[in-house]
């Protein structure tokens, strides 16, 4: 059973949502899960340690 993630302030169930990134003037968007209510964006550890600080990286050797 997959465990459902809950915004801390709303206590309303995170879903899906495209959501846009900006660094360095780039733009890029990706689904992440977000409070319906107040817009909140849930990062896991392994997005935030993988692919974003990958992107970070190569973004900023440019």
């Amino acid at each position: 059973m997959e465990e459902k993630l809950v915004c801390c302030k709303c206590n309303k169930e995170l879903v899906p949502q495209k959501t846009e990134f900006q660094y360095m003037g780039f733009h890029f968007n990706t689904d992440l899960p977000r409070c319906p209510e107040c817009g909140n964006v849930y990062i896991s550890e392994e997005l935030a340690k993988g692919k974003i600080a990958s992107v970070e990286m190569e973004l900023e050797d440019k």
